[in-house]
């Protein structure tokens, strides 16, 4: 994980919700998720995390110790779920370390993240141990200087596990530029000191100062390599990521409690790849003379299955929702230009249908498409959404989407396999009119049957 904008500059001020995930996904050593989805804020069995020791660590690096350590870093919507969190912050600012050198967000995040792994192993228990594996080879005087006075690092070995993680995050920040990426407290404060102690006689001056994730005696990190990191472009997007964050909790329970997530090849439509690509030629979806190159890109993207591997491949698709949609009566909404004059007509007759107990079936691309989608949906129709890109390892609908899959209201279904998809990539033609052709053969049913009396 770790999506980085590479035309951004990261060392200025700016607005960033960031997303980092436990490397033991199935531990969750974070806490648990609580309560009733359907209880209302602030009642007492509201959907929240009961943080572990461990989660109650993380909040408190999180919320008290990284804008300590950056005063121009404000700390606003967070959520520490049982195996990842969640937090949006501010940057007011050129981000500078405590010693006023210039820094980066990557460098912030991988101070956080070391900061936790040292509590991390003094709550299991693994900080005794790591000591001890650092002692092997390391001469009788390390702990002393040349005075045979005791040294930073071994006070800050000798004092409490708390005392010994703050000094850990605070020497990091007043170290040299090398280790301020993550020195040790040993290292940071033996540094400043002069004594020069290493961890290693075989390593370069620079990583003897520094402490990897691992901290080169096996003990696991508390997170996974990296982060992911999304730029909010206008209010709007803000907005929609603080509910998604603050819905979190509600979210987990509703998957859990209905029982929804992502299948797999779970339907096999009757449109077959050859019939696919006839439909895209019939359509001139493909550029003039650039058959052959768009569809050799095209066809890559497609979830497909056969019964032998000798077979004709048909278009799958994978679903997320409530799949006994697909055994009533479907209907494709598909607005063509050429009908604009008709789409009135359209509309009411697909709404008619929608509250008849139809389901409408829609990519919902076209301005048209939304209008006749959402007026259904308002109206408390059910109806079928076709994505327009494949679902991601860990596949979160939207709060309102999601909450219409509980209800049993709405089944996402999508015919591409994943892949990432920048802000300003749009959707092309081929893709279009690829989702259209799937949304007819789903329902077996032409596009135009609203025309018919």
């Amino acid at each position: 994980m770790g999506q980085r904008c590479y035309e951004h500059d990261y060392s200025q001020a700016g607005l960033y919700h960031i997303t980092m995930t436990v490397a033991e996904k199935e531990a969750q050593p974070l806490g648990c998720v609580k309560g009733n989805a359907t209880a209302a804020p602030g009642e007492a069995d509201t959907p929240h995390v009961a943080l572990s020791p461990i989660g109650k660590m993380v909040e408190e690096e999180l919320t008290r110790s990284l804008p300590r350590h950056y005063p121009m870093i404000e700390v606003q919507d967070y959520v520490v779920m049982p195996e990842h969190i969640h937090f949006i912050i501010e940057v007011h600012g050129s981000l500078k370390s405590a010693n006023g050198r210039s820094t980066h967000l990557g460098q912030v995040m991988a101070g956080f993240k070391k900061g936790c792994n040292r509590r991390f192993w003094a709550i299991t228990g693994q900080e005794a141990a790591g000591a001890a594996e650092r002692q092997r080879g390391k001469p009788a005087a390390a702990n002393a200087n040349e005075e045979g006075t005791p040294t930073s690092a071994g006070a800050a070995q000798g004092a409490s596990a708390g005392a010994a993680q703050e000094a850990s995050t605070e020497a990091a920040q007043g170290a040299s530029a090398g280790a301020a990426q993550g020195a040790s407290t040993e290292a940071a404060q033996g540094a400043s000191t002069g004594a020069g102690v290493s961890w290693c006689p075989a390593v370069s001056p620079q990583e003897r100062w520094k402490v990897p994730s691992r901290a080169g005696t096996g003990r696991p990190p508390l997170f996974t390599p990296g982060y992911v990191d999304v730029i909010p472009l206008h209010k709007g997007q803000l907005q929609t990521q603080r509910e998604y964050i603050r819905n979190n909790p509600r979210n987990r329970l509703l998957r859990q409690q209905q029982r929804l997530f992502t299948e797999r090849l779970s339907v096999t439509t009757a449109l077959t790849v050859p019939a696919l690509r006839r439909y895209l030629v019939q359509e001139r979806a493909f550029p003039h003379f650039e058959e052959e190159p768009s569809w050799q890109a095209l066809a890559p993207r497609l979830l497909t299955a056969t019964a032998t591997p000798q077979a004709v491949p048909f278009i799958a698709l994978d679903t997320y929702g409530n799949r006994h949609l697909l055994e009533r009566r479907l209907l494709p909404v598909v607005c063509h230009r050429k009908d604009l004059e008709q789409f009135e007509k359209q509309r009411r007759r697909c709404i008619e249908a929608a509250r008849a107990g139809a389901v409408l079936v829609s990519a919902r691309i076209a301005k048209g498409e939304q209008a006749i989608m959402d007026e259904a949906m308002k109206a408390g129709a059910t109806v079928i959404l076709i994505h327009d890109n494949g679902f991601p390892e860990r596949y979160h609908p939207s709060m309102e989407r999601l909450q219409l899959c509980a209800e049993g209201r709405l089944l996402i279904v999508t015919p591409w396999r994943y892949h990432y998809r920048p802000q300003k990539e749009g959707i092309s033609q081929p893709e279009c009119k690829t989702m259209n052709c799937v949304a007819q053969a789903l329902c077996r049913l032409k596009d135009s049957w609203w025309k018919e009396e």
